[in-house]
């Protein structure tokens, strides 16, 4: 059944997962909605990238259905196998983690970003006929009071009733929402991460039981170091991450191509499995893992520019949320559109924080806890609970209803706002009455 037109025009910058997910969601709602992406075509770039059940149940609603099934033979499936968790110096299993089974209206997903990401990009263009304009680049953002745009580098601006940063740590929507520039900071650790096909593993005896039984999750966990190696679709295709210390500032560029060399130092006097499996890698990335402090607000002045996904929270690695945030924040600002309608967009977009802000920088530390547990493992209490080095599924963030929430508590965001609004008014110094003049 096709949504009740909103007559509420969206710009959307930027065509990853949060991007997509809010014009998929602004679709449904019945807002008009158009991409631009600085891209100039689609590139199945990139290696794995994990949907929490909270990211699978917006998926599963997505064209009954069938987008969910598109998406599951390209991802891992760990039913059997688990995830097993290794020392990282011995190759002693300290915990073999099992798979919690799927939920149809909430997967799970991991599997390849660009593989993944071509099937939402093919349903939001093909299937739905959302405009999405390749090769744009945002040269600015504006604002008034009832509009909002962007100016793209040909000169041209474009106006809507709001528009919705999604292009990034980098998104010159950030500058305008803040007020001034921020520059990244290192967070302290970097990735190496590759992706690659099982020909040389499958021909080596120490590592071709990884690809002749299905797919498998491996973890060795060491001094501020972890290592994860994975075999998907069957085990025909493998990808491994090694998070480090990393020290080195950031500039305006934070991925390079890695080398091996430098992982092989890293991997010194590691079960030697870690550095056989690292050797077939025929390339690899360096990616530095960039630090944001939290900012004060993902809204501009006039509420008409709203950041979204990784413009607005990046998350660490290790919390395994940060697309999935992302698209939690799509479908949330979607639904507050259509609950505030035409008229009311900037109190749609304040509420959409309301109902955002605290849940994200809950989520957000959570890649930090279980950075620092694998990276400052006390080994004799893993001995006496082994369970406490398992990687955190955690049900109040799993079992999210992102859309439910925001259609339950919209009114309640709202009132908050307005009594936010009351008690600031209330607290303002009275304007001084005017000093008599002398005639």
């Amino acid at each position: 059944m096709a949504p009740t037109p909103s007559g509420i025009n969206v710009i959307i910058v930027g065509a990853g997962f949060g991007g997509l997910t809010a014009a998929i969601e602004c679709h449904r709602q019945g807002h008009n909605v158009t991409i631009y992406e600085n891209f100039p075509a689609l590139k199945t770039l990139g290696d794995i990238i994990s949907f929490g059940g909270n990211g699978g149940r917006i998926f599963a609603r997505w064209a009954d259905g069938a987008i969910a099934k598109k998406l599951r033979p390209l991802c891992i499936d760990l039913t059997e196998y688990g995830f097993r968790i290794h020392k990282y110096d011995t190759g002693e299993v300290v915990y073999h983690q099992p798979t919690p089974p799927q939920k149809d209206d909430a997967p799970v997903f991991n599997g390849h970003r660009g593989e993944l990401h071509e099937v939402v990009f093919n349903y939001a263009r093909d299937e739905l006929g959302i405009p999405i304009h390749l090769g744009q680049h945002v040269d600015e953002y504006f604002e008034t009071e009832d509009k909002a745009g962007i100016v793209l580098k040909s000169g041209e601006r474009i106006e809507a009733d709001i528009v919705i940063g999604a292009d990034g740590v980098r998104s010159k929507a950030r500058e305008l929402v803040l007020g001034y520039v921020d520059k990244p900071k290192s967070s302290g650790y970097a990735v190496w991460r590759a992706w690659f096909s099982n020909k040389d593993m499958i021909a080596d005896p120490r590592t071709k039981e990884f690809c002749e039984n299905g797919d498998t999750f491996n973890g060795w966990i060491g001094p501020d170091v972890h290592f994860l190696f994975s075999t998907l679709k069957g085990g025909k295709d493998c990808c491994w991450v090694l998070t480090h210390k990393d020290e080195h500032d950031i500039d305006e560029s934070w991925s390079f191509p890695g080398k091996l060399e430098d992982v092989f130092k890293v991997l010194e006097g590691w079960d030697p499995v870690c550095k056989a499996i690292v050797e077939k890698t025929p390339s690899l990335v360096d990616w530095k893992l960039v630090y944001r402090d939290p900012l004060p607000t993902w809204v501009s002045k006039h509420a008409r520019i709203l950041l979204l996904g990784d413009a607005a929270h990046p998350f660490l690695p290790t919390s395994a949320q940060g697309a999935t945030q992302a698209m939690e924040d799509g479908v949330t600002i979607a639904v507050a559109l259509r609950r505030g309608g035409k008229d009311g967009v900037p109190a749609a977009v304040r509420a959409h924080q309301e109902l955002r802000y605290e849940r994200v920088r809950a989520v957000q530390k959570t890649g930090e806890s279980t950075r620092d547990r694998w990276h400052k493992t006390d080994w004799d209490s893993i001995k006496q609970n082994p369970k406490s080095v398992e990687f955190p599924r955690e049900d109040w963030i799993h079992g999210f209803d992102a859309e439910k929430y925001a259609e339950d508590h919209y009114d309640e965001a709202i009132k908050k706002l307005a009594n936010k609004e009351e008690s600031a008014e209330a607290a303002a110094p009275l304007t001084a009455a005017p000093t008599p003049v002398a005639v």
